[in-house]
């Protein structure tokens, strides 16, 4: 089973990826860490680290090959970045349409995130220590989490949307990728 989570930044991908790492031990690769290894271990790097439509176009590639290689193996995987873009994700459904693959995106509704700014930014931290500290605006967090939402209903990937109680709805989406185990 490879399970891919993706979002915008600060969902709490990771968090979830983690959660399930300790109830199934199913490893989980973050694309921050992959993206960062590149960025690190290589002399020059074909992008930098603000630019995510670079990055993921680099990525897809390794990524899928990653996924491929785990469902050649039968092994299990977790995903997990804001580099899965819906797009790359359909492709690869309508390709392997028997394959284990399960998909899940997390997104801030417009509503969360006025009224809960403050939390997204503070629990930046929850699992990865970040360097930077959180640098968009809400308006634009807006806009991204709209546009990722639209990409999800146009390409038919599932996703949880929260609203109001974000430990609820982590719940949720548990649940929901439980059915998939």
């Amino acid at each position: 089973m490879v399970i891919l989570i993706g979002g915008e930044s600060h969902t709490g991908k990771t968090a979830l990826a983690q959660k399930l790492l300790e109830i199934y031990h199913y490893p989980y690769l973050s694309l921050d860490h992959l993206k960062m290894g590149f960025i690190k271990g290589m002399e020059n790097p074909p992008f930098s680290v603000e630019e995510d439509s670079k990055i993921s176009a680099f990525l897809w590639n390794i990524v899928q090959g990653i996924i491929e290689t785990c469902i050649e193996n039968q092994q299990n995987c977790i995903i997990e970045g804001i580099y899965l873009e819906p797009k790359n994700i359909r492709i690869l459904l309508d390709s392997k349409p028997f394959s284990p693959i399960k998909v899940l995106f997390l997104i801030f509704s417009e509503q969360y995130i006025l009224k809960h700014y403050h939390l997204i930014v503070a629990k930046e931290n929850v699992i990865e220590q970040r360097k930077e500290s959180y640098n968009t605006n809400k308006a634009q967090l807006i806009e991204e989490h709209k546009a990722l939402k639209e990409q999800c209903e146009i390409y038919k990937l599932p996703f949880i949307e929260i609203q109001e109680d974000y430990e609820s709805q982590i719940q949720e989406s548990l649940s929901l990728l439980r059915g998939f185990l």
